[in-house]
């Protein structure tokens, strides 16, 4: 399983990308059962965020959703911080 996450926005305005590829990894299930409850919350079209706030584009697998500071689920903001963290 392929998980992308963009992130936009923010004060400073700066584009964030990574990409973590769940194949092979002892973890894959834990990392596929999140993918799967972010992509059920997301929604199919960019959200209207805060000013200054951080927009995302998730993507598993080719399917996208978005979601937008500050309504994000715990799952997304935990699938999205540990993408950005692990991901290359």
């Amino acid at each position: 399983m392929r998980i992308r996450v963009r992130r936009t926005g923010g004060f400073a305005g700066i584009e964030r990308r990574a990409e973590v590829d769940t194949s092979g990894r002892s973890d894959a299930q834990e990392w596929q059962a999140l993918a799967e409850r972010v992509l059920a919350a997301g929604r199919g079209r960019p959200p209207l965020g805060v000013p200054d706030g951080f927009r995302y584009e998730i993507t598993v697998d080719g399917r996208t959703v978005y979601a937008a500071d500050p309504h994000l689920t715990d799952e997304q903001r935990t699938l999205v911080s540990r993408v950005l963290k692990e991901g290359a």
